[in-house]
């Protein structure tokens, strides 16, 4: 029933026992309901309570660092810990640089498949939908901010919160910005079905940062084309001379067809008429671009020619289960890939390969960053090293997953350094290894988010891992290190990056910049925005100077909730959202 708001106003100017204040809120309240869209109670979530306080960082369990021996193999990045503290610290390595995001999250089925602030939501929750559109539309809007322009994200999902999901995608990225729904068939239908009816599929959403034609299609198969005849025009099929469409609806098109040569006559077909007007088929037959019967035997054909196709590509058809011309596998291809590496395992419904390379490889060029923050059991990666060893690609891959069940540690990691090492089967046939990749393991760590010094100093020195991450210089130079506990120098494949924690060493830095082979990132410890950038002027032609930690700081107070207000004296004060 619709609501005539005016008359609502007037109601709430008079109700009695609200003061002049009470009223304008609820005034206010009013003006700002949505009229249109997504609406649900956002719930509350103790991993984003905990950024109140706290600000993330990442660290390296460098026992488990896996490096490659041969050069340009890309340095992939698997997090463990919560993807909300793991995106947010990405905002500052990674902001508007992902081209590909694919996460497969929970899909709400009640069946202990969701779990929100340490409980499993089952069907009986009244809040269920409300908690998982909470979970989801921080995660999306923080997987937005590291897109970038050219950017597309693909989420599998299924009935449960499909529509929901579409309408919070609409909300997030813009309507504008759904480019499709694809149907992956998930398995075979099953005696087993509700309702009578066997859900086989899933969906794939597939949405795009800013409306940009972000696929790049199906190659077209070309191999029918053929010149017998060597005609000077090139390569040629021979194609359809006739559309489905009858007299009464193309008059001018339902002629006979005479061969000028023989002067056999093709009668017209009065359900499917001749595809051009009669002047366009002289012209055509004129060319030589119409191919008669030598025997008199069969129909007319057009002599069309390779280099006349607009594009190269097909478009892709939504239903993933249709495609020729990549296999795309069921959900037990992804359970067989993954006991053949792992063995026995307690990982449920993991993704087939085939299916994550297909949209992986949906985007164009072969050097994207990938990035998939619910990794489950690590397929995502294994997909983006798959590809690479295919078209000889140097895509990098960023996967994020808690250790719920130690599945970080004994299911995603030992799943690809067993993929990038080398493997033997249980039934005992051997698998090389893809050893053109490196893999480096990160936890999610924390430092006090409370605005002082101590805690800015405390920043910087947790930040030297997110600093080589987002300059990818993980390396320190030889002949650098050790020198100075306060100064540390990495090497990258395309400069240095020197990081300063005392700026009473700064004479001491440039000294060492000097001595580099060219330019360089300079990361100093400053209380504030300055980067001492006097104190470098003699190397200035070298240096990039960023100030620490506020920097990160101005990356994360970007997405960051606001922290909570704190009783002071008898009053409610709001603390600074600074850290």
């Amino acid at each position: 029933m619709a609501v005539d708001n005016q008359a609502l106003f007037e109601r709430i100017r008079e109700l009695p026992g609200l003061d002049a204040d009470e009223k304008s809120a609820l005034l206010g309240l009013l003006n700002t309901r949505k009229k249109y869209g997504l609406v649900w109670e956002d719930k509350p979530e103790n991993v984003e309570e905990h950024l109140r306080e706290k600000l993330p960082v990442l660290k390296e369990a460098a026992e488990r660092r896996i490096l490659s021996r041969e050069s340009g193999a890309p340095d992939h990045i698997l997090i463990e810990g919560d993807n909300l503290h793991a995106l947010t610290a990405l905002q500052y390595t990674h902001a508007g640089k992902i081209d590909v995001i694919y996460i497969d999250p929970p899909y709400n089925t009640g069946n202990k498949d969701f779990i929100y602030n340490d409980s499993f939501v089952d069907k009986e929750d009244s809040w269920r939908h409300s908690k998982w559109l909470s979970f989801m539309s921080k995660r999306l809007k923080l997987a937005k901010h590291l897109l970038k322009e050219t950017g597309v994200i693909f989420i599998s999902i299924d009935d449960n919160e499909q529509a929901q999901l579409k309408l919070l995608c609409d909300e997030i990225f813009g309507e504008n910005n759904f480019i499709a729904s694809f149907v992956w068939k998930r398995r075979a239908s099953s005696g087993m079905a509700d309702h009578r009816a066997s859900t086989d599929h899933e969906f794939i959403f597939c949405v795009t940062k800013n409306n940009f034609d972000c696929l790049k299609g199906l190659q077209k198969d070309n191999c029918r084309y053929k010149n017998p005849d060597n005609d000077c025009r090139g390569l040629w099929i021979s194609d359809n001379l006739t559309v489905g469409m009858g007299k009464d609806l193309r008059p001018n098109q339902f002629y006979d067809l005479i061969d000028p040569e023989t002067g056999k006559i093709y009668p017209a077909n009065p359900n499917r008429v001749w595809a051009y007007i009669p002047e366009s088929m002289d012209k055509l037959i004129r060319e030589g671009r119409v191919i008669f019967p030598k025997s008199g035997k069969g129909k007319p054909m057009l002599k069309r020619f390779l280099n006349e196709l607009k594009t190269d590509v097909n478009p892709i058809s939504t239903l993933i289960s249709n495609i020729d011309t990549e296999k795309v596998g069921l959900n037990s291809e992804g359970t067989k890939q993954i006991q053949d590496i792992l063995g026995a395992t307690s990982f449920v419904y993991p993704k087939p390969i085939s299916l994550i390379r297909f949209f992986i490889n949906q985007f164009p060029g072969n050097n994207s960053i990938v990035l998939d923050f619910f990794a489950g059991s690590g397929t995502t990666l294994h997909a983006t090293m798959a590809l690479n060893a295919d078209d000889g690609g140097s895509r990098q891959c960023i996967l994020v997953t808690n250790n719920e069940n130690n599945i970080c540690e004994q299911v995603t990691y030992e799943r690809n350094k067993r993929v990038i090492q080398g493997y033997t089967k249980p039934d005992g046939g051997t698998v090389a290894g893809l050893k053109k990749n490196s893999l480096r393991y990160y936890k999610t760590e924390f430092v006090e988010r409370s605005p002082s010094q101590k805690n800015r100093k405390e920043l910087t020195l947790c930040a030297v891992d997110l600093l080589c991450i987002r300059e990818s210089c993980y390396e320190p130079l030889k002949g650098f290190a050790g020198r100075d506990k306060d100064i540390r120098v990495f090497n990258g494949a395309e400069s240095a990056m020197v990081i300063i924690f005392d700026s009473r060493k700064i004479e001491a830095a440039v000294e060492m910049i000097k001595q580099l082979p060219g330019c360089c990132k300079v990361y100093v410890f400053s209380p504030g925005h300055y980067a001492y950038d006097d104190e470098f002027e003699e190397v200035a032609d070298k240096v990039e100077l960023c100030a620490l930690p506020e920097a990160i700081l101005q990356a994360y107070n970007k997405v960051l909730p606001v922290r909570k207000k704190r009783l002071i004296a008898g009053t409610a004060d709001e603390v600074s959202n600074e850290a």
